[in-house]
């Protein structure tokens, strides 16, 4: 049976088609014979217990250059579909939270991949310290004095905000590094929340690895260099 799929995404004339998982779960939607709506986040709207974006029907292909076109612009009320995606990257700050608030209306009865209440609940970087065997020595914290014991005992490391994506302000610190000071001022006085310092481990050079699970099993693995 053909679905109504929506997908909320970044936009889409500047994701690359070579490694971006949302573009590839569209290609294989759009090869079952589902229909595809795209729009961006900042389009929803609430209204009452209907929620509603502004988007467009799609048709994806894989051609560099060439990998989409967009048909006519229009207000979709969301309920009415069957499946929403919501694959737009972080940061996870206000704007990323609200939004899953506002798809809390529609699901289950849209379902809503994933589902909104456990993304909002399982924030990446803190999600991942119920596995501390998987991790190096980590610390969470915006007090300057736990930060400076965290780098006199393991020397060399990461320091990075915590809601952060991308790589985006991830800064090495290696035990002679000058700038240790400096760089805790200017974290201060950018991110209110909390930020992660993280022992160095030299074998990230090798590379990132995304294990992809499905229903919980292991559907295979990408290693990010």
């Amino acid at each position: 049976m053909a679905l109504k799929v929506a997908v909320q995404m970044d936009p889409i004339e500047s994701i690359s088609i070579r490694g971006d998982s949302t573009f590839a779960m569209m290609l294989e939607a759009q090869a079952r014979g589902h229909e595809l709506f795209y729009y961006q986040t900042r389009t929803l709207a609430l209204s009452g217990s209907k929620l509603y974006a502004t988007g467009s029907n799609v048709s994806v292909r894989d051609e560099l250059g060439n990998h989409y076109t967009l048909g006519e612009e229009r207000r979709a009320d969301l309920g009415r579909y069957d499946v929403v995606l919501m694959r737009q990257d972080p940061p996870f700050d206000m704007g990323y939270i609200t939004a899953t608030h506002m798809l809390d209306v529609i699901h289950p009865k849209t379902l809503v991949v994933n589902d909104p209440a456990e993304v909002r609940n399982a924030p990446e970087k803190l999600f991942v310290l119920n596995y501390p065997q998987f991790m190096p020595e980590t610390l969470i914290t915006r007090d300057p004095y736990e930060l400076a014991s965290f780098r006199r005992h393991h020397g060399d490391i990461i320091l990075k905000p915590l809601y952060g994506n991308g790589g985006a302000g991830v800064f090495r610190l290696g035990e002679s590094d000058q700038n240790f000071s400096s760089l805790l001022e200017l974290f201060t006085q950018t991110f209110r929340e909390p930020f992660i310092a993280q022992k160095y481990l030299p074998d990230v050079r090798k590379g990132d690895k995304r294990i992809l699970l499905v229903d919980g099993k292991v559907a295979g693995a990408i290693n990010r260099v």
